[in-house]
């Protein structure tokens, strides 16, 4: 019944605007026609003649933006990396760092440096007419510093840093993995689009529950676990930059990774794969 309703309703419709666009003529327009009922759009299909509304047209609905929406499970590949700004003579005199060890030797590799990060979610909460959002996550975030040095040597309990001699080590890296929670203002200048542009601006908290020192070398692998006198909790700047499909992002941390020894701080960047 509600169906035959709809189809008499829309053909009067379409009934009404071909008399409303008959010229003086007598002639019709060639171009296309649109009716809007509510939030249902019904266009005339290009080139059609008849006036059938179950062959010439066809009908699309206007995307209302919600107040919440919702992503799950959003993924970062990106690359990290750290400003030193260590004194090594304190360093070497406080006993964090051996003598031989320098700040060429502690230098991250940018490209082989990765970040992943993995959101368990991000929403995004309307404040004004969709174009100003409240946008929060939490996830974990995953560094790998990559040492320029293959040589390095992490020891622990009280940590020490020192170069030692190997042959055949490739890789040399220390880890540090954060449980973190991101809170932003978003701005989005098309809030009608599925497909958004704009950027996102805040600060996230992020506490150390996992660090390793890792060579590789030889066939070998060796791991050693320890905090290493990292700092237990990280607040950092954060940002996101929405063009469309591409999402970049961008993290500084505020102060040192460090407790003690080192003064570096750390910072990430790269791609994000959201929907938001």
């Amino acid at each position: 019944m509600m169906k035959r309703i709809f189809t008499l309703c829309v053909t009067v419709c379409l009934v009404m605007t071909g008399f409303a666009q008959t010229d003086t003529t007598g002639q019709r327009r060639t171009t296309n026609d649109t009716i809007r009922i509510g939030g249902l759009i019904i266009v005339r299909k290009p080139g059609s003649q008849n006036r059938q509304p179950g062959k010439d047209y066809q009908t699309r609905s206007r995307r209302r933006p919600s107040n919440r929406n919702i992503n799950w499970f959003v993924l970062d590949l990106g690359f990290s990396n750290y400003n030193d700004k260590s004194n090594y003579t304190t360093a070497v005199t406080s006993g964090f760092i051996s003598p031989t060890v320098s700040e060429d030797d502690l230098k991250a590799k940018t490209w082989k440096s990765r970040n992943v990060n993995v959101w368990f979610f991000m929403q995004k909460l309307n404040i004004a007419n969709h174009v100003l959002n409240f946008k929060y996550g939490l996830g974990l975030e995953l560094n790998n510093y990559s040492f320029d040095n293959t040589n390095l040597t992490f020891d622990k309990n009280p940590t020490f840093i020192s170069k030692v001699a190997m042959s055949e080590v490739k890789k040399s890296k220390l880890a540090a993995d954060y449980l973190t929670l991101p809170v932003m203002l978003n701005v989005n200048f098309t809030p009608n689009r599925r497909r958004s542009y704009g950027f996102s601006a805040g600060v996230s908290a992020g506490y150390l529950y996992s660090s390793r020192f890792k060579t590789k070398g030889g066939g070998e692998i060796r791991k050693l676990k320890d905090d290493f006198n990292l700092e237990a909790f990280k607040l950092s700047y954060v940002g996101e930059l929405a063009l469309g499909r591409i999402h970049l992002y961008g993290s500084y941390a505020m102060k040192n990774m460090w407790e003690k020894g080192l003064d570096m701080s750390p910072y990430n960047f790269g791609f994000r794969f959201s929907k938001l």
